[in-house]
Order: C-alpha cells, then structure tokens, then sequence
C-alpha cells in the first residue's frame, strides 16, 4: 500500500486502533503498541509556521536575529544619547559622519556577526542623528565602479576620484561568551562590548556594554 505522507499512516493506524479495540478491548498490548507509533509518527512529522520577523523565537539559546536586533538598537541608542555627540555638534556645526568597523566574535559559537553589524548601522542611519559612510568593502567596490566610469562614462555623468566623505568616527567591537553547566542545565551568558573611536586622535569616546543570560533546560520526552 502507498502512502502519500504521514497523515495517511497515522489515519490507518488510528483505525486499526479502533478496530482492535472494538473486537477486544483487553488487549492492552496491540493498543499501546498503535498509541505508541502514533506518539512516534507525531514526533518525527515536520509543521512549518510563519510568524513574524520581529517575534522573539528561541529554539536552541545560541545567539540570534532577535538578539543581535534588541542589542544593536539598545546599544545605538546609548549611544547617541551620550555627550560625545553634542559636543561634536557644538564644535563642528554638523552631524558627525560614522563607520561600523570590525566586530570580532570572540564566542564559542558561530555568530554571523555581519547581521549584527547591519543592524547597528540600520539603528545609525534611520536615527538621523549622524551621517554614515560605506564600509571598506563596499568603498573598493565603489572606487571600481568611478575608474570604470572614468573609461567609459560621459563628463557630464562620471563621478570624480578623490571626492570622498572621511568618517569622524568608528565604530568596533567584540563579542564574547561564557558558559555555565551542569547536568541537564545550562547558562549562557553573551557579553557585547562596542567602542567609539574619534579618527583624528584615537580618543575614544564612548564604550558601551551589554549583557544578555539565557537558562537552557534540556527536557526529555514529552507526551
């Protein structure tokens, strides 16, 4: 007999449950065997659910998108809420133009710390607080595309060389973890430390930290 997915099994099995139970309800054994593939089948199905991208969902307790989202949105805004930033209005007369530099992961586990770091610059840019300027990345990308241009584009459309914005300040990091077990427990403790750097003199202006703890129970087979 072919069966197009699991629902057809469980569906025999739940009639050949019936059925026994029907032509002998003692028989105990025959029962708590169908009860039991059917427990299994249940376990072993795959349900996939759309939900949201900013609900909070956590499946193992490693870091993930909503971590690296509350932690870069709470961390920018510290940040801007600082002196430093008044002071350099003050000074200068103009928002200050800002890099995100290396975020080093330091943890025990893989972390794409790329998510992180466009999450804080989404955080700097939608602020209006600062202007922002493209990574060293994207800027080599960029300075290919101006000699490109400079070959083959009109004089009235091609962007010149040497016309680029220097960034005031950057931004960099770490992040590190430290974990805590015992038997079927477990705790994780992730610490993110950031640090602005002022580019004309290595002063640093603001150092943020934040720390997140998680509990981790291992549980054993649910009914």
């Amino acid at each position: 007999m072919l069966f197009s997915d699991d629902r057809d099994i469980k569906k025999l099995l739940e009639i050949k449950l019936e059925q026994a139970m029907l032509k002998n309800p003692k028989n105990l054994i025959s029962s708590l065997i169908i009860i039991v593939a059917l427990a299994v089948l249940s376990a072993c199905g795959q349900q996939v659910t759309r939900v949201e991208s900013d609900s909070v969902t956590d499946l193992s307790g490693n870091w993930n998108d909503t971590d690296s989202r509350l932690v870069a949105d709470e961390m920018i805004q510290d940040a801007l809420s600082r002196s430093w930033l008044t002071s350099f209005n003050r000074e200068q007369g103009k928002p200050p133009t800002v890099i995100v530099g290396d975020v080093r992961n330091l943890s025990h586990e893989h972390i794409n710390t790329r998510t992180f770091i466009a999450d804080m610059e989404r955080a700097l840019i939608n602020s209006g607080e600062v202007d922002f300027v493209a990574s060293s990345k994207e800027r080599e990308e960029i300075r290919t595309e101006r000699k490109d241009q400079d070959l083959h584009a009109t004089e009235e459309t091609r962007k010149a060389m040497g016309q680029e914005t220097g960034a005031d300040f950057m931004l960099k990091g770490t992040i590190n973890t430290i974990i805590d077990a015992v038997s079927d427990e477990q705790v994780r403790f992730y610490q993110v430390d950031l640090t602005l750097i002022d580019l004309a003199n290595n002063r640093k202006v603001w150092v943020g930290q934040k720390k997140i703890k998680k509990t981790i129970e291992k549980g054993g087979l649910r009914w």
